[in-house]
């Protein structure tokens, strides 16, 4: 009897140690708490948020890891994987943490990231627009929307290492403020981040000759690309096309040819010694390239609209963002049976066509042509990263009910941006988009478990070669078995 005692005593023990075994999904955000230790984003977050930073952690792993799910889905979640915060976070919850987050510690945390980046390397800058239903939000206004969506619009702007590819630093604007208004604000707020040494890369948005007036005064280097039909620039064409299109300009690894100019800049400066405006020349780089691949699509592309606008004014069904180019490519007059007659301005066609395949990169710091290249092709980061955040992470068209409440939605996809920037450098870098998709390789280690028993500590499952060969190509090393 006691025998049997002991005995039923005994398999109790194991039954409940049994119910209290826990198994976990590991794999995963074994990785992004690698990552977040390995770029500063957890102990960067733990400074500026250290009541909540777990939280924001495991949301953001959640965005990642759970493709374009809503947080309503967290606790089902939660409750399957390993993550910083180990406990549920309700959509309330969620609601009062995203409203909880303020500016300040925002760019409290900017700025540490900022002072991790590389002090010569380019800032990659760009907006897009953001689609929201909302219809009390102040900032959510009609705009021109980059993805042709009929809702109003919050833009936001984005800054990215250009060799770190990373982003550190993000700003929400009125939907209805246009790129080239932008760039002032970014200065003086980057300046107030102790960010002396900015060098911008951006797209021929970003042109304007105020723009460019600015960055010169304010002592800023830059990498813009300019439209061909610029006077200054059409001239250069035109004058130097002989060069241009020389065997010498010819760059084999790209399959075009580079040519650059050297000019001069002028631009209105107050004088503190004589108390007034007075004109500078600044040296200003002209990089131009002629790709022949890139003049037959120009061609393609410019045939297929002039037919376009030519049937618009033929039928009487013009389009008002075409107004301008009416006016340049064509005469239309009434004819005798109340019709319109179309005529082509042939001269202003033929000008165009002495542009085809060409395309200019204007700087006050770069002088060589491919490395302005170079520097100019890896801006589209930034575009990227933008897609990254509004398809995958579900931030394409948002819903929320506060000003706060949008902050620090932002803030937490934000986060979650860093990750997935620095999972895709990781994947472009050793070739593994031929293999697999950013999902299918979070798929891969997912799998990973984990289990946790009361006074025996943990393990996990078996790990495989090609999970660790993934964790090696993250730059990361692979978990221990026994821990």
């Amino acid at each position: 009897q006691t025998h049997r005692r002991a005995q039923s005593a005994k398999n109790e023990s194991l039954v409940h140690d049994a119910l209290s075994v826990s198994r976990t999904f590991y794999g995963c955000t074994y990785l992004l708490d690698a990552i977040g230790e390995k770029t500063g984003i957890t102990s960067d977050l733990a400074i500026c948020f250290p009541d909540s930073y777990k939280q924001i952690l495991s949301i953001a792993y959640y965005l990642i890891l759970e493709d374009k799910n809503s947080l309503l889905r967290f606790p089902r979640w939660s409750s399957m994987h390993n993550h910083p915060y180990g406990s549920v976070i309700t959509s309330q919850r969620s609601s009062e943490l995203f409203a909880s987050i303020k500016e300040s510690s925002k760019f409290k945390f900017f700025n540490l990231q900022l002072k991790r980046k590389a002090d010569n390397e380019y800032l990659a800058y760009d907006t897009t627009s953001i689609s929201s239903y909302s219809k009390t939000l102040a900032s959510v206004k009609y705009g021109k929307n980059k993805d042709n969506d009929p809702l109003p619009q919050i833009n936001l702007a984005l800054v990215m290492g250009e060799e770190s590819a990373l982003p550190f630093y993000y700003r929400k604007m009125p939907g209805n403020i246009s790129d080239v208004t932008t760039i002032f604000n970014l200065i003086t707020e980057l300046k107030n981040m102790d960010c002396h040494n900015i060098k911008f890369v951006m797209d021929r948005g970003f042109y304007s000759k105020d723009n460019i007036d600015m960055l010169y005064k304010n002592n800023i280097k830059f990498l813009i690309a300019a439209k061909s039909g610029l006077k200054y620039i059409s001239e250069n064409i035109t004058k130097e096309k002989e060069h241009i299109r020389s065997w010498n300009s010819y760059k084999e690894q790209y399959d075009l040819y580079s040519y650059t100019t050297p000019t001069a800049w002028e631009y209105m400066q107050y004088n503190r010694k004589t108390n007034r405006e007075e004109k500078e020349r600044r040296t200003l780089y002209l990089h131009t390239y002629f790709s022949l691949e890139r003049a037959a699509e120009d061609e393609r592309r410019q045939n297929i609209l002039l037919r376009t606008l030519e049937q618009e004014l033929s039928l009487g069904r013009k389009e008002p963002e075409h107004e301008k180019l009416y006016k340049k490519y064509f005469e239309t007059t009434k004819n005798a049976t109340g019709g319109i007659t179309v005529k082509p301005r042939t001269k202003e066609i033929e000008k165009a066509k002495t542009l085809y395949g060409y395309f200019t990169l204007i700087s006050n710091d770069i002088q060589d042509g491919v490395q302005a290249l170079e520097i100019y092709r890896n801006k589209d980061l930034a575009e990227k990263a933008f897609e990254n955040l509004k398809e995958r992470l579900n931030l394409k068209r948002t819903l929320v009910s506060s000003e706060a409440s949008l902050e620090g939605k932002l803030f937490v996809e934000f986060i979650s941006l860093i990750y997935m920037s620095y999972i895709k450098r990781q994947m472009q870098q050793e070739g593994l988009f031929k293999k697999y998709t950013m999902h299918e390789l979070l798929d891969e280690l997912d799998a990973i478990e984990k289990y946790e028993r009361p006074d025996k500590g943990s393990f996990l499952s078996e790990i495989t070669s090609s999970q660790k060969e993934l964790y090696a190509a993250m730059g990361i090393e692979p978990p221990a078995v026994h821990r």
